[in-house]
């Protein structure tokens, strides 16, 4: 018999399937993923989480459910997401409050008259803005890679989604994977989308989390089930919602330059001595830019080397989680020789930071179990 005739059209048929990306999960959980949950493997809480910024965003378009599956498949220890909300109120999953850069808003031309310019944080923004869109036709929409550099194959195969649907990937998830959601530009929120029952969007949000069972205060029992974090650029928002919700809360830190959107204070005032005193009181960590712990000049890091903003937040008892770790050349500095696993080692062993915010958490799963195996 000729076994090599046999055999060939297989090999071929497997070398043309291995070169189209790896296969997809479903696109939405069912019955038949959910895993026990008292057999689900736990969080692990030895060393620093894998946060999976927007899903696995390297390879997937952002915030989409195969995002985020894929970054549970690679090892994440939580999925982050951005939370913004429709016209008419529903909670969704997006980065930007324009759907410029991500959704494929400009082909469609029913919609060609939704274009407006509204003031965010004092700048003229112009483009399609979540807030004019009710979530039926939000729906109509297809997300699209962010970067033109990444892959382009899976443009237009995906739609937007729900807090809602965002939370069912954890909870569907055969091992315990956390969520970390943001509370997304709540300033511009609530002065353009209003509920009928006169709740503001930080309620919605936390009434979301309650309906499906996201309790306790960090490292509890309750929270080891469903872990998660909170995390908002406001800190009136964190503030708010620590009075109905022992839920583990994160400040994040934009650049030097940017003032807080709710509060309008300056960076040098957010991570002053003074204010960690106080915020610490109702968060449990940071998120700063990489860039305020380790700045570069010419995509070199600096020879003053890293700024204390680490020892001072450990010393106030904060954890500190940076973003955002990518693995393409124009993200890493030249100091890391275009490895990616050098930058985690000198954050994680040296730096010493409890989190990372990444697009590729494959990456950084392999990582920390190549240099557990190395018994670092």
């Amino acid at each position: 018999m000729n076994w090599i005739g046999i055999i060939l059209p297989f090999i071929a048929v497997s070398l043309i399937g291995g070169c189209v990306g790896r296969p997809l999960l479903h696109s939405s959980p069912g019955p038949a993923e959910v895993a026990d949950t008292h057999i689900r493997k736990p969080l692990q809480t030895i060393r620093p989480y894998n946060i999976a910024h927007r899903g696995s965003n390297g390879e997937l378009p952002e915030e989409t459910i195969a995002a985020y599956k894929r970054a549970v498949e690679e090892g994440a220890d939580f999925i982050e997401s951005d939370i913004l909300a429709s016209k008419d109120g529903v909670l969704i999953c997006l980065h930007d409050l324009t759907l410029d850069n991500t959704t494929d808003v400009a082909n469609h031309k029913q919609f060609a008259n939704r274009k407006r310019s509204y003031q965010v944080q004092g700048l003229n923004i112009t483009g399609w803005f979540v807030v004019d869109f009710t979530w039926e036709e939000l729906k109509l929409l297809r997300v699209k890679q962010r970067f033109g550099f990444r892959d382009q194959q899976y443009n237009g195969k995906f739609s937007l989604i729900t807090f809602e649907e965002f939370i069912s990937v954890a909870l569907h998830a055969k091992r315990v994977v956390g969520i970390y959601p943001e509370i997304k530009n709540p300033v511009f929120i609530n002065q353009h989308v209003k509920w009928s029952d006169g709740k503001k969007f930080e309620d919605k949000f936390m009434e979301t989390l309650k309906k499906y069972g996201y309790k306790g205060s960090y490292m509890s029992k309750e929270w080891l089930k469903q872990p998660i974090f909170i995390q908002s650029f406001a800190p009136t928002s964190l503030t708010y919602i620590a009075n109905f919700t022992d839920l583990p809360k994160v400040l994040l830190i934009a650049d030097p330059t940017t003032r807080t959107e709710d509060t309008n204070q300056s960076f040098f005032e957010i991570t002053s001595n003074s204010y960690f005193n106080f915020i610490k009181k109702y968060v449990v960590g940071i998120g700063p830019w990489k860039d305020t712990i380790l700045p570069s000049i010419d995509n070199h890091l600096s020879e003053t080397g890293a700024t204390d903003l680490v020892a001072r937040a450990h010393a106030h008892g904060l954890q500190v989680h940076p973003y955002t770790f990518r693995n393409e050349y124009l993200f890493l500095n030249f100091n890391f020789n275009q490895d990616p696993y050098e930058e985690y080692d000198l954050w994680i062993n040296k730096i010493k930071v409890d989190g990372l915010f990444t697009d590729f958490a494959g990456s950084l799963h392999n990582f920390q179990e190549w240099s557990s195996d190395k018994g670092n």
